[in-house]
């Protein structure tokens, strides 16, 4: 038998041994071997082209309305909940828009707009210590997790790229 097939056969048995491992130990086995990710959720509050960034103690620089996920919450209630406490309201946050994946921070981020008709009044809470509306040429200071969002979304706006085959593996 040659090396490449001990190496599949042996692959082979992993994956088999893996399938019947009871879920707890198999979710233990993936956390303690694949990369550890944060999720947050994130809101692009937009008002006739602009939209809304907020000032925190704890970003460096202008950020987007939003925070992590809680244990099993899912993103559009977090966005929900996130912006309620941040700004004082209540949306309804639709489907995400895009997702935005960093690999050298570790986190991902679910994305969401929602386009206003009018300007409400906020309620800052404790975590925001000012609030205002921008658009990304006047943004400024801004951290980068902001950034890397404002470019994904400009992207999302683009028609996709399908996929292709590139090589036929012999």
């Amino acid at each position: 038998m040659d090396l490449s097939t001990v190496r599949r056969k042996a692959s082979t048995a992993a994956l088999l041994g893996f399938r019947v491992t009871p879920g707890p130990l198999k979710r233990a086995v993936v956390r303690t071997v694949a990369p550890s990710y944060t999720v947050g959720a994130v809101c692009v509050i937009e008002h006739e082209r602009e939209f809304l960034v907020l000032w925190q103690p704890h970003r460096r620089g202008w950020s987007l309305p939003g925070g992590l996920l809680g244990r099993a919450e899912e993103p559009s209630d977090a966005v929900r909940r996130e912006v309620a406490e941040e700004v004082g309201l209540d949306i309804d946050p639709g489907d995400p828009v895009t997702v935005r994946v960093d690999p050298v921070e570790q986190g991902v981020d679910v994305v969401f707009r929602v386009v206003l008709t009018e300007r409400p009044d906020l309620a800052l809470a404790t975590e925001a210590r000012k609030a205002r509306w921008t658009s990304r040429a006047e943004l400024g200071p801004a951290d980068r997790d902001t950034r890397g969002i404002l470019d994904v979304l400009a992207h999302a706006d683009a028609t996709s790229r399908p996929g292709r085959l590139l090589d036929v593996r012999q």
